[in-house]
């Protein structure tokens, strides 16, 4: 009988390590993400460091004093696509990288849809520290992180920059303009020296509220999928 109950030990031992059971009783983030070195020049790599430098050194700053982490980048810096969405949330704070929460989950799909993935793209924040209680960023908030994410795309040089949401549209084309007009059209647009193609397409959290959106979701996917890059 104890032979019995230790031979049930530990097949119940080896299933828990197959399973990975600290991943669902951990109460922390899970981080999917891990960061690829991708080989970039020397200019960039270099521009790209003092830019996050610029950023960890903002003054004055409530988001940044109640945030864990900066949430810089991710994706590949050498792509001529990038995506830029509003704020990090909780989980991005955690793990101080852009959408891998539920937001981030679905946007994987939505790449994966045009044969795309984090590799191929390199995603960014309007701002770069969580606001208290995943609110949307203030004015304020926004127009201080402006300057950084305008250096940010000029650093990039993308092709196609995809602003996801209303925040990322209204940051850097306007505050007269409204995404249910402005989606699923072409803008050409200069960042600093970079001069590039700007679609607007709702954000993956939206969506997720609103999953009748989805297919004019897919319509601004395709979009970027057929244009030349």
């Amino acid at each position: 009988m104890i032979k019995k109950n230790n031979l049930n030990l530990i097949k119940l031992i080896k299933y828990y390590n197959l399973i990975n059971h600290n991943l669902i009783y951990n109460n922390k983030a899970i981080n999917r993400y891990k960061k690829d070195t991708f080989e970039v020049s020397v200019d960039k790599a270099s521009n790209l460091e003092r830019l996050k430098e610029s950023i960890n050194d903002i003054k004055n700053c409530s988001l940044k004093t109640n945030a864990k982490n900066m949430v810089f980048s991710d994706g590949n810096p050498k792509s001529k696509i990038m995506m830029i969405g509003e704020a990090p949330g909780a989980n991005e704070d955690m793990e101080g990288l852009p959408f891998v929460g539920r937001a981030g989950a679905l946007l994987d799909k939505m790449l994966a849809a045009i044969s795309l993935d984090r590799k191929k793209v390199y995603i960014s924040n309007i701002v770069n520290y969580r606001p208290p209680d995943n609110r949307r960023p203030t004015e304020e908030e926004v127009k201080r992180y402006l300057p950084f994410i305008i250096k940010h795309i000029e650093i990039i040089n993308p092709k196609i920059v995809v602003l996801l949401g209303s925040t990322a549209m209204n940051a850097l084309i306007g505050n007269e303009v409204v995404i249910s007009k402005m989606r699923g059209k072409w803008i050409e647009k200069k960042f600093g020296n970079c001069r590039t193609s700007v679609i607007i397409t709702f954000h993956p959290a939206f969506l997720m509220r609103q999953p009748a959106q989805k297919k004019m979701a897919w319509i601004d996917l395709k979009m970027i999928r057929d244009k030349k890059i």
